[in-house]
């Protein structure tokens, strides 16, 4: 669960950037070809998006295959796990590609996306830890439930806990959606928040590549 929570956005984030990078004189070719501006860099995204979510649902898939994980009673926990993977393989493609496009300095991209991939999968947590302590004399159930929205790792964890029904190992934040929202609930609810954040990214980088000077 670890592998696909913490690496998988991580490898989202470096390659998105990289290609934006190293394939943009090839780009510029094609800006100058009658072709909107929104289908090249849509495509170039669902390009390495599709592609590192096919290599990770190939590469975990197939061995559990061979080992038999259709006779298994986990078959549906473990495809959660290939489907929370390909959520944050696209959430955090699309975040590079808009941080990309919005910095020309290639140091700057990538010293950007880092931060981010960096900033979700651990300042987050420890910036909310510390207000569940400092503020653990109020309540603060739909504070941990929005604030766990924001981030799609976060949301990711929960999502897996909640279909394990171990959420308690999570701690607080687990536990709240489980008691809130129940298990097919907060399913429903987790897809629901992590679509959101793959169509708005998506959109995102529509928006800056229509009105981006090249």
């Amino acid at each position: 669960m670890n592998v696909i929570i913490i690496l998988v956005p991580l490898i989202g984030t470096i390659f998105g950037v990289m290609y934006y990078y190293n394939s943009k004189e090839f780009t510029e070719l094609l800006l100058a070809q009658p072709i909107k501006r929104s289908y090249i860099f849509l495509g170039q995204y669902m390009g390495v998006a599709f592609s590192l979510s096919m290599s990770l649902i190939l590469g975990l898939g197939l061995p559990f295959i061979f080992y038999g994980i259709f006779k298994s009673a986990a078959i549906w926990d473990f495809a959660l796990l290939l489907v929370t993977g390909a959520f944050l393989t696209f959430i955090f493609t699309a975040l590079a590609f808009n941080i990309a496009l919005a910095n020309e300095n290639k140091i700057k991209g990538f010293g950007y996306a880092i931060l981010l991939w960096l900033f979700m999968a651990v300042i987050y947590d420890g910036i909310f830890l510390m207000f569940l302590v400092m503020f653990d004399d109020y309540p603060l159930d739909k504070f941990s439930l929005i604030a766990s929205m924001f981030n799609p790792i976060d949301l990711s964890r929960i999502l897996i806990l909640l279909k394990l029904d171990i959420s308690a190992l999570l701690g607080y934040t687990g536990a709240v959606f489980q008691k809130f929202f129940g298990t097919s609930q907060g399913l429903i609810i987790s897809v629901f928040v992590l679509s959101l954040w793959v169509l708005i990214s998506t959109y995102n980088i529509f928006r800056i590549s229509r009105k981006k000077d090249f």
